[in-house]
């Protein structure tokens, strides 16, 4: 009905143009508001404070730049610059377009500061990234005596909470306990500003005080224990809980897998399907990250055809969590069917089958890929460079690898982290550039999350029999951190390689300590669901 109206717009009055652009806007047909504003301004009719709203709204969410000066000018000139819902949808849409420094000279400049231009201009703080501005001007508010809503509350508690900064947030606390009474969305939004800002005591305390509770107050609640590491709480709170939702289910879920206890963020998926819950793209997103860490691949195909009979959208998140289910289970062909099936494919995705491809010993594939990255424009990052140069390391492409890291911090600004200077000493360590490999982490300071470089240059050393760098290197790591016990196994090997045996029986010996143990490592992968 709206479109047919729309395709009949010619001569209808403005109030009429005015119900017609507030349909179409929320339904989201953003293009039709436009060419309804541009057929009512041709007829000389001028929009009212009915209009701009939505035309406004439109205008951000389209990225029209120059539409939305052209509707601001317009909106000064027929004189509703000093109205408040014309005011906050300038300051809203100037936010969308990149531009919340003109948004605040909106604001300043208005004649009068109604609540709704207050609350406008703190949440396009928000949702620009600048949340100590927010933070900023809520204060503001506050020392000008404005009377705050519940909008006004929920805002400035989500600023603060962004922002870090609780001094507001408690504030607000103090106000709504003493002033305006309970309030469950004020509550909730203070529940979840303690447990993301460390303040489990103060959240747990809250919750326990609250007069009345929703399955968001749960949810924010057994997210915050899962945060804090407290996974016997959350699980125990979320038992509680009589009426469990598809969030609810999902934040227990994602909490067991923050901390490694994928087993049970299956179970827990199994009893949510017993109870007739049904997942969403975010609850099979965590359960294939479950999957590909403890290798479960006939579990992970049947959570994609799960998603493709529930028509899910195979986008770039879903997608790349698919690519890296299958790669991790060692199903690299279809990682590839899954990346080249997906639609809108990010830094992300290219990354996760570059890495994917490398892990999985295809070298030359994952360059290729690499070369059409480029080609495509999207702009690779640190961790794309990781599997990047763990390809040219399991290749052995010695000069790819120097270019490929030279690349990145020349072509791309990306500083070498340890795991990129790790891939390159390993790759010049296999080569027998040892000297070269030795320079490259001259630098680099000694500590245990530099060890894996050191480790790759001391295990290239023992496979080339090279004792006297070895040594230097040992030495090096000795002098500047005693406490690394790793070296000292690292070593022993290489003398044995060497078979000089007194040295390493010497060095063996530093090893009996009761304090140097050796990690037992595992690696583990579902074979037909066993």
């Amino acid at each position: 009905m709206a479109m047919a109206a729309a395709r009949r717009g010619h001569g209808m009055p403005l109030w009429e143009c005015n119900v017609l652009i507030r349909t179409l806007a929320r339904r989201g047909s953003f293009a039709r508001v436009m060419a309804v504003y541009y057929d009512l301004r041709a007829r000389g009719l001028v929009a009212d404070s009915f209009t701009y709203p939505f035309v406004l709204r439109a205008v951000g969410i389209l990225k029209l730049s120059v539409e939305g000066r052209k509707a601001h000018a317009a909106a000064v000139k027929t004189g509703f610059r000093g109205d408040a819902y014309t005011g906050s949808s300038l300051m809203e849409m100037y936010t969308m377009l990149g531009r919340v420094d003109i948004a605040r000279k909106v604001f300043d400049e208005m004649p009068s500061r109604a609540l709704v231009l207050w609350n406008m201009m703190v949440r396009c703080y928000i949702r620009c990234g600048r949340y100590s501005a927010a933070v900023a001007l809520s204060e503001q508010m506050e020392r000008s005596g404005v009377t705050p809503d519940r909008v006004t509350l929920v805002t400035a508690v989500t600023a603060c909470s962004r922002a870090r900064d609780l001094s507001l947030g408690r504030r607000i606390h103090v106000y709504m306990d003493n002033v305006v009474g309970f309030n469950l969305p004020v509550a909730n939004a203070l529940l979840d500003m303690y447990t993301k800002n460390d303040c489990l005591e103060e959240a747990v305390k809250l919750f326990e005080q609250m007069p009345a509770r929703n399955i968001i107050s749960w949810t924010i609640l057994v997210s915050g224990y899962g945060l804090a590491g407290q996974l016997d709480k959350a699980r125990v709170l979320f038992n509680q809980c009589k009426e469990k939702d598809l969030i609810l289910w999902t934040a227990m879920i994602n909490a067991c897998v923050q901390h490694g206890c994928f087993e049970e963020a299956l179970t827990l998926f199994r009893g949510m399907q017993m109870q007739r819950v049904e997942p969403d793209r975010f609850t099979v997103v965590t359960l294939l990250t479950c999957c590909a860490n403890i290798g479960a691949l006939d579990q992970g195909e049947w959570i994609h055809q799960y998603a493709e009979q529930r028509k899910m959208k195979i986008d770039a998140v879903l997608g790349t969590a698919l690519i890296d289910m299958y790669s991790k289970c060692g199903h690299i062909e279809k990682s590839l069917e899954v990346f080249w099936r997906m639609q809108g494919r990010d830094a992300t995705a290219w990354t996760a089958i570059i890495c994917g491809l490398a892990t999985n010993g295809q070298a030359g594939r994952a360059l290729e890929l690499f070369q059409d990255m480029q080609r495509s424009k999207v702009k690779p990052d640190g961790v794309t460079f990781i599997g990047v140069l763990s390809a040219c390391c399991h290749g052995g492409l010695v000069d790819e690898g120097r270019k490929q890291f030279h690349a990145m911090r020349e072509v791309y600004q990306i500083e070498p982290r340890v795991e990129h200077y790790s891939c390159l000493v390993n790759l010049l360590g296999r080569a027998g550039l040892l000297d070269e490999a030795e320079r490259l982490i001259g630098d680099v300071p000694i500590n245990k999350d530099a060890m894996p470089l050191f480790g790759a240059l001391l295990t290239a050393c023992k496979a080339h029999g090279n004792v006297e760098m070895s040594e230097r290197l040992t030495k090096r790591i000795c002098e500047q951190d005693s406490q690394i016990t790793d070296v000292n196994l690292l070593m022993s090997n290489v003398y044995a390689t060497a078979s000089r045996w007194e040295d390493v029986i010497r060095v063996r010996g530093k090893m009996a300590h009761p304090t140097v143990k050796k990690t037992a490592g595992c690696s583990l992968i579902e074979v037909k669901g066993y």
